[in-house]
């Protein structure tokens, strides 16, 4: 979790959360292991949810200066899957960037591995009420088996 997303959600303690702060702690020396090329050999799914505007234009752009960009960086984007479910104000969604930045990074694979969720009309976190809000979890998870279903079906 970057240190902006955590403000959004309580977790038990029973839950770890990454955060960019744990990026190097095991590195030493060549050899070691880097947390964001482990996670990308661990996972059998990615999902980014909620996605907002900025994490969408610095994956459109190949930026990483962060955990989680640097993971998606290293994503497998032919073989495993990955769901985006983009979560952003009204008028961030509108703007002009935000349809061709979603066609960018769904073109990383051309296995049709990367799906996006559309976001849902209802009151927005800053009060407005439009297009932007992330889909509910259920329809998430939702998608999340049918991707990985379709991926398994696949190999």
């Amino acid at each position: 979790s970057t240190t902006r997303a955590a403000h959004f959600f309580k977790l038990d303690g029973d839950i770890q959360v990454l955060s960019d702060d744990k990026e190097w702690l095991q590195f030493e020396k060549v050899g070691d292991p880097v947390l964001h090329i482990e996670l990308r050999k661990w996972a059998d799914l990615m999902i980014i949810a909620p996605l907002d505007a900025n994490t969408l234009a610095k994956m459109a752009n190949g930026i990483c200066d962060n955990l989680l960009t640097s993971v998606v960086r290293a994503w497998d984007w032919e073989t495993v899957p990955i769901l985006l479910a983009p979560a952003m104000n009204t008028f961030m969604w509108n703007h002009p960037l935000t349809e061709p930045q979603l066609q960018t990074v769904t073109s990383f694979s051309t296995t049709k591995k990367c799906k996006i969720i559309a976001p849902i009309s209802k009151k927005l976190a800053c009060g407005d009420t439009g297009i932007g809000a992330m889909a509910s979890v259920d329809t998430i998870i939702n998608e999340a088996k049918l991707l990985a279903k379709s991926s398994a079906d696949s190999e």
